[in-house]
């Protein structure tokens, strides 16, 4: 089947912003500048122009012109359940994991709210730093409760994922339970994740539930703005 002439110069034009013919905050070629180019109609290129910005790989800005940007990576936890290493690789994206902390604490009066056990109990705190390709994207601190898993200490998580880890130990996250804010980046966070300072975070609070709904972990995530969208599916119910 013979492809349309947008499609045919939305895929050119990619392929030149993916080999670096175009580069990250360059300006691309005026419409009537890629039409003359591709011997097209200017209704014809702004259709292909049109889909990459809808796609992450274009902006337009007024007084400018279209300019490349680099994507978002398309969050889709928000509807299933899979963890970070997983969906990236999905994604053709290298992921990479730093530990930054992982010790044992006790719980605070959210985090035992959260994971259904006493204020003091003891629980395991880990923060991550999570990696796409070399991008730092989102910080995670992790609380899971000891009674569950009295060796988890033993297991380096910059190796290890840890929802198999729970899987592994009998524990399975089968249903997670997730609010979204939207915050801005401190001192501290900004550094981590190499955005100014102020910059806007998605901010999650997540709850995992293992069998008979038993909370195992509760974690609070802050995923960079500029790199990260988030993808919903919401089903119609009785319209």
């Amino acid at each position: 089947m013979k492809l349309p002439l947008h499609k045919k110069i939305e895929q050119d034009l990619l392929k030149k912003i993916k080999n670096g013919t175009y580069e990250e905050g360059q300006i691309i070629p005026t419409e009537m500048e890629l039409s003359k180019a591709y011997g097209v109609s200017r209704p014809t290129v702004r259709q292909a122009v049109q889909t990459l910005v809808n796609e992450g790989y274009l902006e337009k800005r007024k007084k400018r012109g279209t300019i490349v940007k680099r994507p978002k990576i398309q969050q889709e936890f928000t509807r299933v359940v899979e963890s970070y290493d997983s969906e990236m690789k999905r994604k053709g994206i290298i992921p990479k994991t730093k530990v930054l902390v992982f010790k044992k604490d006790f719980a605070s009066e959210e985090v035992a709210e959260n994971l259904n056990i006493k204020e003091g109990d003891a629980v395991y705190k880990m923060m991550r730093l999570r990696y796409a390709g070399e991008n730092p994207t989102v910080l995670v601190t992790s609380f899971i409760p000891e009674y569950l898993f009295p060796h988890l200490s033993e297991i380096d998580f910059s190796q290890h994922l840890l929802y198999q880890t729970f899987k592994e130990m009998n524990h399975p996250i089968q249903s997670v339970i997730r609010k979204l804010d939207v915050i801005s980046a401190d001192e501290t966070t900004s550094d981590l994740l190499d955005v100014e300072e102020g910059s806007p975070l998605f901010y999650f609070h997540t709850t995992g539930f293992t069998y008979d709904k038993v909370p195992i972990e509760y974690s609070i995530s802050k995923y960079r703005g500029d790199l990260n969208s988030f993808v919903f599916e919401i089903a119609a119910d009785n319209i």
